[in-house]
């Protein structure tokens, strides 16, 4: 063997295998992290007279869920809902509601069809974000009329198109979560 071959035996995609594991830090701070900080960013974008920022912090818990299957449990609507509702102006329990049910769908969506394509997911999620963008109109005590449901109805087509950018960046955020650093025992 030359010595390429034995530099590389020593090492995968993600560096240097010895004396090398994935941070437990990492693991849990970037998928719940990415999510909150999301369920913030909405405040430093322009705000206009009709909504048209989409609704972040579900984009990630869809993207999160169904890019990396397993990363978010299914219990994890309650208390990313709860984050959400704080920032969302949407009363109490709408965003715990919302994500709640979408993480059991998804769940029993999963369990029917383990195995799904790009364009399954993406399906699954336009239904999670026109239920959540069309139900908040609902709940947030607005009157429900055409033109209200015709004013939300660019927030909900920008979050349809946000969401393969959205779960392009948590495959790029997965690679982060899984860095492997040097364990000192």
């Amino acid at each position: 063997m030359d010595r390429y071959q034995h530099a590389t035996a020593r090492r995968d995609q993600y560096g240097s295998r010895i004396n090398r594991e994935p941070s437990p830090v990492l693991l849990a701070l970037v998928p719940w992290g990415s999510i909150m900080l999301a369920a913030i960013a909405p405040f430093f974008f322009l705000t206009s007279a009709i909504p048209l920022v989409p609704p972040l912090a579900l984009l990630f818990l869809l993207a999160w869920r169904l890019v990396r299957p397993g990363v978010i449990p299914v219990w994890a609507g309650l208390p990313l809902g709860f984050w959400t509702d704080l920032f969302s102006g949407q009363p109490i329990g709408f965003s715990i509601l919302v994500f709640s049910l979408s993480l059991l769908a998804i769940e029993i969506l999963e369990s029917r069809f383990p195995w799904r394509d790009f364009l399954q997911d993406w399906m699954t999620a336009t239904l999670a974000i026109v239920a959540y963008v069309f139900f908040g109109v609902i709940f947030s005590g607005a009157n429900v009329t055409p033109v209200t449901i015709a004013a939300t109805s660019p927030q909900a087509l920008l979050s349809i198109l946000a969401y393969p950018i959205v779960a392009r960046m948590v495959a790029a955020l997965d690679i982060v979560r899984l860095l492997r650093v040097k364990v000192i025992d």
